[in-house]
């Protein structure tokens, strides 16, 4: 019987693409058991911000909470996923069609699920939010942004400003999501990070459930 559950993280592989200028991601065996150790190690050497993951308010604001001060509800509870028809950034214009609540966890799908998930390549057009649209998003309220884009702002631009305002306004921030076999509507996530204090932020596991709505007795 297939899972109720949808993974939306991206594996962990030697190789993957990290942005530019980051470490890359490597495994490496330091006991195996194909060459006679009792049990096979695995040590592993990545940024906090390869792959799915999430950013705390320290990586963009001087004295911000760290990744080990995220509330544990913030990442696990009612979330929607919202399909972005704009095949270059988020913005106000299409957010404003959505009813977005104070307190929501959104998660947005855009043209980025399309692309092959296993490339080492790093693509710098990827779809992601103006400053505007983070503006809109934190004067809402919601408590978390989900996006599957390595990031929420765009590698050069207004792409820092975009990190800032959400991260001031006390938004979570989940990236690196690969939103293909989620549908757009109401789920249930279930998102949790490493729990590493002082670290602005860190790998994360992330799956969604889809909500049904409830039929009406006649």
């Amino acid at each position: 019987m297939p899972s109720p559950w949808i993974d939306i993280s991206r594996p962990v592989r030697e190789g993957m693409a990290v942005w530019p200028g980051d470490p890359p991601t490597r495994l490496r065996r330091v006991q195996d058991m194909s060459v006679g150790d009792a049990c096979t190690v695995t040590a592993i050497e990545m940024c906090a911000h390869a792959g799915t993951h999430l950013d705390a308010p320290s990586h963009y604001l001087p004295d911000g909470p760290d990744i080990a001060a995220m509330p544990v509800e913030a990442g696990i509870g009612p979330a929607r996923v919202i399909a972005v028809a704009d095949t270059r950034a988020i913005t106000p214009d299409e957010l404003a069609g959505h009813a977005i609540r104070r307190g929501e966890r959104l998660l947005f799908k855009t043209a980025n699920s399309t692309r092959p998930s296993a490339t080492d390549a790093f693509s710098p057009d990827f779809v992601r939010l103006t400053a505007d649209a983070a503006r809109f998003l934190a004067g809402r309220k919601v408590r978390l942004v989900g996006i599957d884009a390595p990031s929420v702002g765009a590698v050069a631009g207004d792409g820092d400003e975009v990190h800032r305002v959400l991260l001031a306004a006390g938004v979570w921030l989940l990236e690196g999501l690969d939103l293909s076999r989620a549908a757009p509507g109401p789920v249930r996530l279930v998102c949790l990070s490493l729990r590493i204090p002082g670290a602005d932020g860190a790998p994360a596991r992330a799956v969604v459930r889809p909500v049904r709505p409830r039929s009406r007795r006649s």
